[in-house]
């Protein structure tokens, strides 16, 4: 199975609330780059298709988080399998139509310059990272506020915001602290470069 397929399969089994099947849809439209774009410029996922498989990866990290007996028993991280898939599967959606292919000169083995494509940035709606995808995801479907948070903070201590309002929204929303942790561990440990 791609990681398309299992996305699509995975959000269709488990996202059933209201816009849900629009948002979907447009995932899958021309415009819409996210079945195709990298997660990246040069780290994790900085490939075609990137973007999607990060998404599942993120899905698998959170899913197994939250299944601790810890997470579970004592902090009361108790969430419907809706919430989970909404928040891993949908917090980088800032990310569609964001990347663009460019070229630079770059020697080959054989010492010759030639182009080659990379990644770059060409951010066509700057809303910033998390809050972007809130917006784009609340365009289609009703978010909780957990989930809006969870999504909104997902980058944890790794983002540009104040330490103070990321360290408040973990404590006041778990998912949040969750989804940061499952982000984190499909971007360094299952798609960073030492496994690319």
């Amino acid at each position: 199975m791609t990681s398309q397929e299992e996305f699509i399969d995975i959000f269709s089994k488990n996202i059933s609330r209201p816009g849900a099947e629009k948002l979907l849809s447009y995932l899958q439209t021309p415009p819409c780059d996210f079945f195709t774009a990298p997660s990246s410029t040069r780290y994790h996922g900085s490939y075609e298709g990137g973007l999607v498989t990060h998404s599942v990866n993120v899905y698998h990290c959170l899913k197994d988080y939250l299944t601790r007996k810890q997470t579970s028993e004592v902090y009361g991280m108790n969430y419907n399998d809706e919430t989970i898939a909404i928040v891993a599967l949908l917090h980088d959606l800032c990310k569609i139509n964001f990347y663009s292919v460019d070229y630079r000169n770059s020697k080959n083995s054989e010492g010759v310059w030639e182009k080659v494509p990379y990644y770059t940035i060409n951010d066509t709606l700057p809303y910033g990272h998390g809050e972007k995808s809130v917006y784009i995801v609340s365009g289609f479907m009703r978010l909780s506020r957990e989930e809006a948070f969870a999504i909104r903070y997902h980058m944890g201590f790794s983002g540009i915001e104040d330490r103070n309002t990321i360290g408040r929204a973990f404590e006041m929303f778990p998912l949040a602290f969750a989804l940061s942790v499952a982000d984190m561990e499909a971007s360094y440990y299952l798609e960073g470069s030492i496994n690319q």
